[in-house]
């Protein structure tokens, strides 16, 4: 090899090292950034909080209750008075067998003009029409007062009809009325009275229609009512059959509540271990002040409940916070693997690097040993 050709081999590798140490330089570099990424994920994992599931315990409190006949009561709030009596509200709770109720119906037939609905072949009647006869082609309306039947329903006086040898017809053909004497007819219709009150209180107003099913068990008939609105804003196929659903109601069991606040001057016994054990409630005077050595004392039972819905809400919570943290941290796994397959790319990278600098070292070695030689025969020569 020429002294020419020698020295430019070894400017040609004088510049290869240098890129190769520039480049070695850049992957450093971005393995000092992918360091500090991979640091900032690691720190966010450090910073997260992990979710921690309710105690049932949270959620669980104690309870006394006492018994006052039928009535259940459970105490809310026992406040402690300078004087060593006690304010307490409470919760009385009963079971009102007459109340109205949600029941299941069976598919509403409607005429055209939604002004007929059926049950089957039972034809729906408005509890506020009056349940009239017809005798001997006279409308009349029955008074369970006086056992007279008139020609207007408010049984004006002078419009008696004369019955003798007349054929009397209910105006209807409701299988259950036409079983009930008149008698039994009037006082129907004074029970729906009630019910139409006891519908509109929990139901609002309206007209309210009723048909009765028989209890094939008891052979009683019950009620079943249905809001006359709720009949007309109904959906319906073009059979007239409803096709949405349509609320009805009849008479059954319901509990009640009703609160008791800040009854004053209650005195409360504990046992050894600090237990309330009995509670004296007075009798109050008609400006709700207690009236001395008045009262009445009930035996406290205690009990331990759970709010078992808000439990199940704290619970439900655990479980989305649970996901999410769960989502974060599989988040932040997923871009940690990614930075350490980019820096095991970039330290394969380096390696050959440090590969390839070696060999061009090791030629720049054999390079300059020519070229010095080269130098030394040519100072000989001229020499």
């Amino acid at each position: 090899m020429g002294m020419a050709a020698s020295q430019a081999r070894f400017l040609g590798l004088t510049a290869r090292k240098t890129n190769v140490e520039f480049e070695g330089q850049q992957i450093n570099q971005q393995r000092t950034t992918l360091s500090n990424q991979s640091a900032n994920y690691y720190n966010d994992l450090l910073g997260m909080s992990v979710p921690v599931p309710p105690s049932v315990d949270d959620y669980t409190k104690t309870v006394y209750t006492f018994e006052d006949g039928a009535l259940t009561n459970q105490i809310t709030a026992m406040i402690a008075q300078t004087d060593g009596t006690y304010t307490v509200s409470y919760l009385r709770q009963w079971t009102d067998d007459f109340s109205v109720v949600g029941a299941s119906t069976s598919i509403v037939n409607a005429d055209e003009n939604r002004s007929v609905f059926k049950v089957g072949a039972t034809t729906l009647r408005n509890m506020s029409d009056a349940i009239t006869y017809d005798i001997d082609g006279t409308t009349a309306y029955y008074n369970y007062a006086d056992k007279q039947y008139y020609t207007t329903p408010d049984f004006t006086a002078g419009t008696v009809i004369d019955t003798d040898g007349k054929t009397i017809k209910l105006n209807s053909d409701d299988e259950y009325l036409n079983s009930l004497s008149a008698d039994q007819v009037a006082q129907l219709q004074k029970e729906e009275e009630e019910y139409i009150k006891l519908l509109e209180e929990k139901y609002g107003a309206s007209d309210y229609l009723v048909r009765y099913v028989q209890d094939t068990t008891t052979g009683e008939y019950n009620p079943y009512f249905y809001k006359l609105t709720d009949l007309e804003n109904a959906n319906y196929d073009t059979n007239g059959n409803s096709q949405s659903n349509i609320n009805c109601y009849t008479i059954g069991s319901e509990t009640k509540t009703e609160e008791v606040k800040a009854a004053a001057g209650c005195k409360i016994e504990k046992d050894s271990s600090g237990r309330y054990i009995n509670i004296t409630i007075p009798q109050y005077d008609d400006e709700g002040n207690p009236i001395e050595d008045t009262g009445v004392t009930y035996s406290l039972t205690t009990s331990t409940v759970t709010d078992q819905a808000a439990y199940e809400d704290a619970m439900n919570q655990y479980e989305y916070e649970k996901y999410e943290y769960d989502q974060a941290i599989q988040e932040i796994n997923s871009k940690i693997e990614i930075v350490q397959a980019q820096d095991k790319n970039l330290e394969l990278r380096l390696k050959q690097l440090d590969t390839e600098q070696d060999a061009i070292s090791t030629e720049m070695d054999a390079v300059q040993k020519v070229i010095e030689k080269n130098t030394e025969s040519t100072f000989k020569t001229f020499g």
